[in-house]
């Protein structure tokens, strides 16, 4: 018998904000950035992180979508990116973070994340962005008072799918794994559920993922987390 529900860690982009809504012009300043207006070199770069021209996400498993500022830049620099792999890194964080005060949320998350919380549920996001660029977007979605963990890349857990960001979630809320249920829209994070045996994966349709893409490993996919309350309910989880 599975144990009830306790802690929720979401992930940011695609599932607390609207992907395509708020990610492709800074997808689109990403490449023109990296390819220091080369043309021919930007559809290169584009192709090779899963964008197209306008950076929109081409596939479920753009690194562009579930990458690291530095798996992006790696990806970038094999491309032919004419920077350092740091230096770009760098440079695509600095530029992620000026993109915090842009996301468009997914609804209205102080109502949907508090509604959670007044189940007695533990939140935390863990992001495959910096982590001051989670925490400025938490506070401008005026749900930071919600969070009691919020992880980028550079937390010290590793970057997604590391199951070590779980455990630390878990850690932090004085839960077991299976007690933890993992919210996103791609397979990174649906396989860091998976690599940590949490209690429910949950994907969300919000991003660039897919029911196809998603479903090899989530235990169920909902439209956006706007569901979750119910879904919890219904399973008997949570509270």
């Amino acid at each position: 018998m599975r144990r009830p529900i306790r802690a929720i860690l979401f992930d940011k982009d695609g599932t607390l904000v609207d992907y395509a809504a708020s990610w492709t012009a800074i997808n689109a300043r990403s490449v023109a950035l990296a390819a220091r207006g080369d043309a021919m070199l930007a559809t290169r770069i584009a192709a090779a992180v899963g964008v197209d021209a306008s950076g929109r996400a081409l596939e479920p498993t753009s690194i562009m979508a579930a990458g690291s500022a530095g798996e992006i830049a790696a990806a970038m620099v094999t491309a032919g990116a004419d920077f350092a792999r740091d230096d770009l890194a760098a440079a695509l964080d600095a530029l992620f973070l000026e993109g915090a005060e842009a996301m468009v949320p997914v609804g209205d998350l102080p109502a949907i994340l508090g509604a959670l919380t007044a189940r007695g549920l533990t939140l935390g996001i863990a992001s495959s962005d910096n982590t001051e660029a989670v925490v400025r977007f938490a506070e401008r979605a005026g749900i930071a008072d919600l969070l009691a963990f919020v992880a980028g890349w550079d937390a010290g857990h590793g970057a997604k799918p590391n199951p070590a960001i779980v455990r630390a979630f878990g850690r932090m809320a004085g839960c077991d794994p299976d007690e933890i249920a993992v919210v996103g829209d791609t397979d990174h994070d649906m396989a860091m559920a998976k690599g940590a045996s949490v209690g429910l994966a949950v994907g969300v349709l919000t991003g660039t993922g897919t029911r196809a893409s998603l479903g090899a490993r989530a235990d169920v996919v909902i439209d956006d987390i706007g569901g979750l309350d119910a879904l919890l309910g219904a399973h008997g989880r949570g509270g």
